[in-house]
C-alpha cells in the first residue's frame, strides 16, 4: 500500500468518525469525579458517565489528547461507565468529556470536567488586610502571596456558601506574587471561611497545596473571655509560651488574634473544671514574630458569632538584640518604709526606651523614655514613698520604638528591701511573691503564742493574790459577834465598799463589883491613856462614809466633849481625803487619855459590862 493510501485511508476514518459523533441524535451524558474535581497529589479518583438505557460503550476524552482516553462497556443497567485513577499526578490534570455509544448511534459530547490536582507546588499564604478580625457590616481586603513565582490565584470560600475567584497576579517588590480581592460587607450570618490556591497559566490545571483556611471574625456582644499567660508578660527568646484563653460563658472553640497578625487560629474549649471553659495556645519556642499584642474570643460550634475580645495582653520577647543595661538603686537596697527610692537603669547604646519589671508580677512593665546624660542613656523610676509591697526583684530592658514588644537581654537581678520606720520589718506583701513570708508568719505565730501565756500568768497571779487578801481578811477579823457589831458606816454603800479589820488589845483594870474575861491587876489607878492606829488603803476613789473608830467604845471612859471633838476630827480628815480621785494609803496616829472610872453596876439581863480597850484599827478599802 502506497504512503499516499494510506493517508487518504486515516484521513477518512477520522473524518468519518467525526462526522458520526456530531450527526447523533442522542441526548449528551452527564459527567462528574468522586469524591470530588480537586483531588491531591497521589489521591485517587473516579470519573463517571451516564448516558440513556442500552448503551453499549462509554469514551473519555481529554482535552489536548489526541483519540480516546479510555473505553469501558457500561454497567448494569448499561446506562453509566466508570473511569477509576488510582493515582493522581500531574498528567491526568486537565479537562474532560465523555460520550457514549447506542444501537442508534454516537451521542454528543458531555460538558467539560476539570479535573485538578494540587499539592505539586508549595502552599501560598492567606491573610486578611488590615486584620482578620471585621467589624459588624465592614470589608476586609484578602492576601494570597507566594515566593515561587506563580502567576494565577484561586480564591475559594468553603462552607454553605460556596463562590471561587479567579485572581490577577501582582508583583510584589520584594520579589513575591500577590493577588488581592475585597470581600464585604462582612455580617455574622454565616461563616466566612476562605483558602487559596497558587497555579502557573500554562498548567491551570496543575494547583499548589491549600494555603491555611482563613476565617473571618466578627466580634459579638457576649460575655469576653480572659487572656493570660502563666508565664508573664516578658518572655525570653527560645523559651516556650503558652496563652490561655478562659470564660466562665461555656465557649466550645476560641480564637486567637495577634494585633497586625495574619492568623487567626483557633482551638476547641476544654473544662478543667465546672462551669470554666479554657483553650491553650501554644506559640513556643519563641522568636521576634512571637512579639506583639493579643486578643481571645470565644464561640459556639453550631453558631457563627463569636464574643466580644478579650483584654489586651502584650507579649514581650527578651533577647531580640545584643544589648545588657545596668540597673543600680539609691539610695540603696535596704530602705525603710516611706522613703523615696529611685531605680536606674543605663546602657552605653543608643536605646529610647527603658521598661523596669517585678518578677512576680502580673502587671506590664513600667516605661520611661530614655536621656543621654555622662556618656549614657538612662532612665530613672521613681518610687515614692516606698511600702512593703515594693520588696522584691527587678530587672530592666531596653527597647527600640521601632518595634516596642522586641526587647534587649534582661539586666542582672536587684532585690529591694523595704524595713519598718523603726528599722523593723514592714509587714510581709499579701501577693505571691513576697520574700521571706514565711519566716515573719512564724515570728508573728510565736509573738501570739508568747503573748497568750503571759495573759494566763498573771491571770493565776491575780487570782492567787485575791485568794491570799481574804485569807488575811478572815484571819484577822474578830470572831466574837459584838467585836463585829462594833464597827458603823456613816453610809449603807461604805458599808459594802470598806471592810475593816481590827486587832483589839484590851487593857482593863477589875472594878468592883465586876467579873472581867481576862483580869490583870494593875496597881496605877492613874487616867489610862490609850493608843491606836488607823491605816485606810483605796483600792479606786475614796467615798464619804468610811468605817468608824471603835473609839466610841470608850464613850465611858472619855470626856464626852472630848469624844466628840475627836469623832469630828476624824470624819472631817477622812471627808476630804474622800474627794481626792486618786489611790491613797494612809496612817493616822491618835492618841487620847483614858480617866479610870467605876463600871456602873451590871445589868439585870446579865450582858458583860463594856471594858476599856485600846484598839489598833486596819480598814481596807
Amino acid at each position: 500500500m502506497t504512503p499516499s493510501l494510506t493517508a487518504l485511508l486515516c484521513l477518512g476514518l477520522r473524518v468519518g468518525l467525526r462526522t458520526h459523533v456530531q450527526a447523533g441524535t442522542l441526548p449528551k451524558p452527564t459527567i462528574w469525579a468522586e469524591p470530588g474535581s480537586v483531588i491531591p497529589w497521589g489521591s485517587p479518583v473516579t470519573i463517571w458517565c451516564q448516558g440513556t438505557l442500552g448503551a453499549q460503550e462509554f469514551r473519555l476524552n481529554k482535552e489536548g489528547s489526541s483519540g480516546p482516553w479510555y473505553r469501558q462497556p457500561p454497567l448494569e443497567p448499561r446506562d453509566k461507565g466508570k473511569f477509576s485513577i488510582p493515582h493522581m499526578t500531574s498528567p491526568d490534570a486537565g479537562r474532560y468529556h465523555c460520550y457514549y455509544l447506542s444501537p442508534t448511534g454516537w451521542s454528543e459530547r458531555s460538558d467539560p470536567l476539570a479535573l485538578v490536582v494540587t499539592g505539586v507546588h508549595n502552599k501560598p499564604t492567606l491573610s486578611a488586610l488590615p486584620s482578620p478580625v471585621v467589624t459588624l457590616g465592614g470589608t476586609v481586603t484578602l492576601r494570597c502571596g507566594s515566593w515561587q513565582g506563580l502567576d494565577g490565584f484561586i480564591l475559594t470560600k468553603e462552607g454553605e456558601h460556596k463562590s471561587s475567584w479567579t485572581l490577577d497576579v501582582q508583583q510584589h517588590p520584594n520579589g513575591q506574587t500577590q493577588a488581592l480581592l475585597s470581600v464585604g460587607p462582612v455580617t455574622p450570618s454565616h461563616r466566612w471561611t476562605f483558602r487559596c490556591h497558587g497555579f502557573n497559566r500554562d498548567t491551570p490545571q496543575v494547583w499548589s497545596a491549600p494555603s491555611d483556611p482563613l476565617e473571618l471574625l466578627v466580634p459579638g456582644v457576649s460575655g469576653k473571655p480572659s487572656l493570660l499567660t502563666p508565664q508573664g508578660p516578658v518572655v525570653a527568646s527560645g523559651q516556650s509560651l503558652t496563652l490561655q484563653c478562659r470564660s466562665d460563658v461555656g465557649y466550645d472553640r476560641f480564637a486567637l488574634s495577634q494585633e497586625g497578625g495574619q492568623a487567626l487560629p483557633q482551638r476547641p474549649g476544654r473544662q478543667p473544671q465546672a462551669g470554666l471553659s479554657q483553650a491553650d495556645f501554644p506559640l513556643g519556642p519563641v522568636t521576634s514574630t512571637h512579639g506583639g499584642r493579643y486578643r481571645c474570643y470565644g464561640g459556639h460550634n453550631l453558631s457563627s458569632e463569636w464574643s466580644a475580645p478579650s483584654d489586651p495582653l502584650d507579649v514581650l520577647v527578651a533577647g531580640s538584640f545584643p544589648d545588657t543595661p545596668s540597673l543600680s538603686v539609691q539610695p540603696g537596697p535596704v530602705v525603710a518604709s516611706g522613703e523615696n527610692v529611685t531605680l536606674l537603669c543605663q546602657s552605653g547604646s543608643t536605646k529610647e526606651t527603658f521598661l523596669l519589671s517585678k518578677e512576680g508580677a502580673a502587671r506590664p512593665p513600667l516605661r520611661l523614655r530614655s536621656k543621654y546624660q555622662g556618656r549614657h542613656f538612662q532612665a530613672e523610676f521613681s518610687m515614692s514613698p516606698v511600702t512593703s509591697a515594693h520588696n522584691g526583684t527587678y530587672r530592666c530592658y531596653s527597647s527600640l520604638s521601632s518595634n516596642p514588644y522586641l526587647l534587649s537581654h534582661a539586666s542582672a537581678p536587684l532585690e529591694l528591701v523595704v524595713s519598718g520606720p523603726a528599722g523593723r520589718p514592714s509587714p510581709p506583701p499579701t501577693g505571691p511573691s513576697a520574700p521571706g513570708l514565711k519566716w515573719h508568719l512564724n515570728v508573728l505565730i510565736g509573738v501570739s503564742v508568747a503573748f497568750v501565756l503571759l495573759l494566763l500568768v498573771l491571770l493565776f497571779l491575780l487570782i492567787r493574790h485575791r485568794g491570799q487578801s481574804r485569807h488575811r481578811k478572815s484571819g484577822a477579823a474578830d470572831p466574837q459577834p459584838k467585836d463585829r457589831g462594833l464597827q458603823s458606816s456613816s453610809c449603807p454603800a461604805a458599808a459594802t465598799q470598806d471592810q475593816a479589820l481590827y486587832a483589839a488589845v484590851k487593857d482593863t483594870q477589875p472594878e468592883e463589883g465586876v467579873q472581867l474575861d481576862q483580869p490583870l491587876n494593875r496597881q496605877d489607878a492613874d487616867p489610862q491613856e490609850g493608843t491606836y492606829a488607823q491605816v485606810y488603803h483605796s483600792r479606786s476613789r475614796l467615798r464619804q462614809g468610811v468605817a468608824t473608830s471603835p473609839s466610841s467604845l470608850s464613850g465611858r471612859l472619855l470626856d464626852t466633849k472630848d469624844r466628840q471633838a475627836e469623832e469630828d476630827r476624824q470624819r472631817d480628815s477622812l471627808a476630804a481625803a474622800s474627794e481626792a480621785p486618786q489611790d491613797v494609803t494612809y496612817a493616822q496616829l491618835n492618841h487620847s487619855t483614858f480617866r479610870r472610872e467605876t463600871a456602873p453596876p451590871a445589868p439585870q439581863s446579865g450582858e458583860p459590862p463594856a471594858e476599856p480597850s485600846v484598839y489598833a484599827a486596819l480598814a481596807v478599802r
